[in-house]
């Protein structure tokens, strides 16, 4: 077996475990314990409690590699290999008791993740992929192989999210405006890991969104690519904000065109 398919199971199987420990916390009660960049920028926790356990695991499992945490901060490793964690990706979602969140684990190596998982507790659904091994969904169904979806006859279902700040929400409103010529409809789901597996999976045809960190964006586009679309990057708003877009490379481009259209009055 590869590397990058070892990665991938050993990233499944701690996704899983951290991704029951959040549900058994969520049942329990919920505490935020900090807010982060804004007050609505919250911090549960749970998420500390998640990634703790995430943490753990892979260093028990690979004390070589390094570590990328949402809420732990970084650690040098020496095998090549870094952990790109976010513990509990839709926060809110998750305090405000939605089932929209996700525990995504992710391995990057040079730069570039080679394998990735988004896990699913309420829904039991594990979105994973090995880099050169495409993307599945396991479920209570069985598992499936994952594709984006390439036709978009009555127009694009497209997810998109925005900021914590305040003062980025008319310009982000605006990006929505100059994207709905393309759109039959737009989701804001509220966790950026699950807006690029639904893309994997063809449930939308793309996503966009400003801001996202390496923990939203490692597992989630390595999905994304690994189900046959693209992910690209468009240069950084007044607010220090990159782009991110998902897709079908044809629809991702066509995106891309509207966007740019308003990018240089933000």
């Amino acid at each position: 077996m590869s590397l990058e398919l070892d990665l991938r199971d050993l990233a499944r199987d701690i996704a899983t475990e951290a991704g029951e420990l959040a549900r058994r916390r969520r049942a329990e009660g919920v505490r935020v314990a900090a807010s982060k960049s804004t007050i609505a920028d919250i911090v549960t926790e749970a998420d500390r409690e998640v990634e703790a356990l995430i943490r753990s695991r892979l260093a028990n499992e690979r004390p070589s590699d390094g570590f990328l945490g949402e809420e732990s901060g970084t650690a040098e490793g020496t095998s090549g290999v870094t952990w790109v964690v976010d513990p509990i990706d839709g926060t809110v979602n998750y305090a405000s008791g939605m089932p929209s969140y996700a525990v995504s684990v992710a391995a990057v190596r040079e730069g570039e993740a080679v394998a990735g998982v988004v896990r699913v507790p309420m829904l039991d659904e594990t979105f994973s992929a090995a880099r050169g091994d495409g993307a599945r969904l396991d479920s209570a169904s069985g598992s499936t192989p994952l594709n984006v979806a390439t036709e978009f006859p009555a127009g694009a279902l497209i997810g998109t999210g925005f900021g914590y700040d305040p003062r980025t929400h008319q310009g982000d409103i605006e990006t929505v405006q100059s994207v709905m010529p393309l759109a039959r409809d737009v989701r804001r789901i509220g966790a950026a890991a699950i807006d690029l597996s639904y893309v994997a999976a063809g449930r939308l045809d793309a996503f966009f969104e400003r801001g996202l960190k390496p923990w939203d964006l490692a597992a989630g586009g390595l999905l994304v690519e690994e189900a046959g679309g693209s992910v690209r990057e468009l240069p950084a708003d007044r607010f220090g904000r990159r782009m991110t877009i998902a897709g079908h490379a044809s629809l991702v481009g066509r995106i891309v065109d509207r966007i740019a259209g308003i990018t240089s009055d933000e």
